[in-house]
């Protein structure tokens, strides 16, 4: 327990050498939610798939790993673990992240994450206003800002946020405020013109009331998830295989960000859905929360942890898919490139 700077962070191993795949784990929770997002389900078939795999790992050239991700909600501990080596040397990651519907390709956005404040300065409300500096109106025109500038962005680009300190009193200038935004984009090259756009709204709120704006980007950006098709293709196999049949053609799901993004721009990797509760169910809400302790969350492990087995086995065992999803992976790279 504690690898790559992380003290809830964890690495198990059953072989040794290549192939070497990893099956990740995450389990964190939303603040007053709980698992809203069913991270409980893909720790635990994580953990499943990295049992079942070891009781074949004699049988098979190459070793499997368990890694424990923590803090995928907002702060991207698998960048942060990037950053530290946690993913060198690895030929594939693979993990399952629980929704209302099965699917194995990935439609991950973009995402950085940006606190924002104001100073600006109090004084009486009524009797001298004029000597005051409105930092609450300062972050009143930057939402503004935002909420004009959203017709005009692409309809997969997203800004959102919440005022987090707005004042302390209604008869005081507020002399400070407070703000947490996430800016998302459906690629990364997007995000960075949206970063610029967001900025300049911001910007517009200091300089129409006088305040001192002050920014800072969480350092752990969110890239755009990169589905190996190959591992996917393997991947839908072993779901039909345990009963949650899908077709080839499927669409991608809409989703949020995730830092497994990060790890499949540095090895190849899938995030495949498998479904817990029915479509119209809210993700982060207190009822996904409920399936995610549901019956059909206990069934989502299991069927997880055995698709995830099987697809890792795949890749230990089958050393055309290997060579496959390599060469998919190199492509993209490029692809990438300037």
């Amino acid at each position: 327990l504690g690898i790559a700077g992380l003290p809830t962070a964890f690495r198990a191993a059953a072989g040794s050498g290549h192939p070497a795949v990893a099956i990740l784990a995450e389990y964190d929770a939303l603040p007053g939610i709980g698992h809203g997002c069913g991270h409980n389900i893909i720790a635990t078939a994580a953990l499943g798939a990295g049992i079942g795999v070891r009781a074949v790992i004699d049988h098979l050239e190459g070793s499997v790993q368990v890694i424990g991700t923590p803090a995928e909600e907002v702060y991207g501990g698998k960048v942060a673990m990037i950053r530290e080596g946690a993913f060198d040397g690895l030929d594939a990651a693979i993990m399952t992240h629980p929704g209302t519907q099965d699917t194995v390709i990935a439609r991950a956005l973009a995402c950085a994450e940006l606190t924002v404040e104001y100073h600006g300065r109090e004084a009486h409300a009524a009797a001298q206003p004029e000597r005051g500096i409105n930092a609450l109106e300062a972050m009143i025109i930057a939402f503004n800002s935002i909420n004009s500038m959203r017709q005009h962005i692409r309809g997969t680009a997203r800004v959102h946020g919440v005022i987090t300190d707005g004042g302390e009193a209604p008869n005081i200038v507020p002399g400070h405020s407070a703000a947490s935004f996430l800016v998302r984009a459906e690629d990364d090259a997007y995000l960075e013109e949206m970063k610029r756009r967001v900025i300049a709204c911001f910007e517009a709120g200091a300089t129409a009331t006088g305040a001192t704006l002050e920014l800072r980007w969480n350092p752990n950006q969110y890239a755009a998830m990169n589905t190996n098709m190959a591992i996917a293709a393997a991947h839908r196999k072993n779901l039909a295989a345990v009963g949650r049949e899908l077709p080839e053609n499927e669409a991608p799901r809409p989703m949020g960000s995730t830092d497994m993004g990060n790890v499949s721009k540095v090895v190849p990797g899938i995030h495949p859905g498998i479904a817990i509760a029915p479509a119209d169910v809210n993700g982060h809400s207190p009822a996904f929360a409920g399936y995610a302790a549901s019956p059909s969350g206990d069934k989502a492990v299991i069927d997880g942890a055995k698709a995830l087995a099987m697809t890792a086995i795949d890749i230990l065992a089958d050393a055309d898919l290997r060579t496959a999803m390599r060469a998919e992976f190199e492509r993209s790279r490029q692809a990438a490139s300037p």
